[in-house]
């Protein structure tokens, strides 16, 4: 079993993290050997040389260093296509997400489900926080072509047969939850109290929060496109209306003047109206732009534990 960590600036919190994978490893070693796969999204602090210092003393721990922060969702991918476990757990560095967690996954994977996630009942964050969340949860839940679970981040574990599938479908800017969620396969959640932060800051405000949320939307549903046709197609219908009216208008009242504030409000309705429609088709085509670039996932600058032959990014 394959037990994947994203980390930046998360040297405060590894020490503690080590020592509950460490413990966590001795519980279960009698149902399965741990390896621990780190991503570092160039830290600027002594992540790095701690994960150094662990790997150097355990064979377990395998790291890569991004020469640049390549983002968290290509972090979490990057761990997914380095990691050799039979599953993989993806958890948190800040110990939000319990790694004990890990037992009840491995007992539900060994019933046969491909994809165990936890389902957050609690978040110790602030109300608008939670609330940006709840609503994003639901928008993005609403528009997309099939189901992604509500309140579930990326604290899950899958099988290697969904690491599979995912390693086929390489895309530059990932949102894994709903390529996860509309892969198929046998999918479960587990209810949980998610934990506070005690060391370092979070990494998501709310401008990252919302741009995730963007890429779930415009990854995930062709809704933002179907509305463009709809809308176009409603103020078409409303000009024709508005057309006749005013044709009837001025056959009535010969002598009604000109309405240049009309026309002006119209012109300029069309222009934030055109404005709108072309940002979504935008999104769009700068997403096919960038599956035709083929960016790498990631840069990987250093490595831990891992020979030239293992990256695959």
């Amino acid at each position: 079993m394959s037990i994947a960590i994203p980390v930046l600036n998360e040297a405060g919190n590894l020490e503690a993290l080590y020592a509950r994978l460490v413990a966590l490893g001795e519980r279960m070693a009698d149902r399965c050997d741990l390896e621990f796969v780190f991503t570092d999204n160039h830290s600027e602090d002594d992540t790095w040389p701690m994960l150094a210092k662990l790997a150097e003393k355990d064979s377990r721990v395998r790291a890569l260093r991004f020469s640049r922060n390549f983002g968290f969702q290509s972090s979490i991918l990057a761990n997914y296509l380095h990691a050799r476990g039979d599953a993989v757990m993806q958890i948190d560095a800040d110990l939000q997400d319990p790694p004990e967690m890990l037992e009840e996954f491995f007992a539900l994977w060994q019933q046969g489900f491909h994809v165990i996630y936890g389902i957050r009942r609690k978040r110790r964050e602030g109300m608008l926080m939670n609330l940006i969340r709840k609503c994003g949860y639901w928008v993005i839940d609403r528009v997309s072509e099939h189901p992604i679970p509500r309140d579930a981040g990326d604290f899950r574990l899958v099988d290697r047969a969904v690491i599979e599938a995912i390693a086929k479908s390489r895309t530059s800017n990932p949102y894994l939850r709903g390529m996860i969620a509309g892969m198929g396969f046998n999918q479960t959640g587990i209810a949980y109290d998610r934990d506070a932060r005690t060391v370092g800051e979070s990494k998501f405000n709310v401008m990252r929060l919302m741009r995730l949320g963007l890429t779930a939307v415009f990854n995930h549903s062709t809704v933002p496109l179907r509305m463009a046709s709809f809308l176009g197609v409603v103020i078409l219908l409303g000009c024709l209306a508005a057309s006749v009216y005013y044709i009837a208008l001025r056959l009535l009242q010969p002598d009604l003047p000109r309405g240049f504030v009309s026309i002006q409000l119209l012109v300029l309705f069309g222009i934030g109206l055109n404005a709108f429609l072309l940002g979504i088709i935008g999104e769009y085509i700068l997403r096919i732009y960038r599956i035709l670039r083929a960016d790498p996932i990631a840069i990987v600058e250093r490595s831990l534990n891992m020979q030239p032959n293992d990256l695959k990014l």
